[in-house]
């Protein structure tokens, strides 16, 4: 298996600051990095897989060492058939460990073959996810200092048609 390029596999619904940290420090490890976009069906996700694609595209437009796809089976599979050996994955607080840990023991159980890599973002990340992204901006908070621009207008865009403020008084 190659290792010259790591998978770094998540639903990114949307992406933030905070995984494209982990992107930039997976490029200083390996020369490429393969983003896979997960088609998860357990999740409820706002952006469509093209969507959040296209984001990723548009929010990484400079830089030419990623690869995106989305893939709705088993990352390793995708490994074996993308010839990578390695699988990013980031742990930003205590309370991923264990979840990442018992996902990375059963990939190397399906394939000892594939390494996951654990990298932790910068501190000033560490809280943020997509979720409370979200979440902010569907109560009409501000994440313009949590998501690229592109992310910005499409968040913008997206929660302008599906909510609307109650006001009670």
């Amino acid at each position: 298996m190659n290792s010259k390029t790591a998978i770094y596999p998540g639903t990114f619904d949307p992406i933030t600051f905070g995984h494209i940290d982990l992107i930039q420090r997976a490029l200083k490890l390996f020369p490429r990095v393969h983003i896979l976009v997960a088609k998860n069906t357990q999740k409820l996700p706002l952006f469509t897989v093209q969507e959040r694609m296209a984001l990723i595209r548009r929010s990484l437009k400079n830089e030419k060492k990623i690869m995106i796809s989305s893939f709705a089976g088993l990352t390793v599979d995708f490994a074996v058939q993308q010839n990578c050996s390695v699988i990013i994955r980031g742990l930003r607080v205590i309370s991923d460990f264990e979840h990442e840990f018992q996902m990375a023991l059963t990939n190397r159980h399906l394939n000892q073959h594939i390494e996951t890599v654990f990298l932790m973002p910068n501190e000033k990340y560490a809280y943020l996810n997509s979720t409370i992204v979200k979440e902010i901006i569907r109560v009409g908070g501000k994440v313009d200092s949590f998501v690229p621009p592109p992310v910005l207008a499409a968040l913008l865009k997206k929660y302008k048609k599906k909510f609307r403020p109650k006001v009670t008084r």
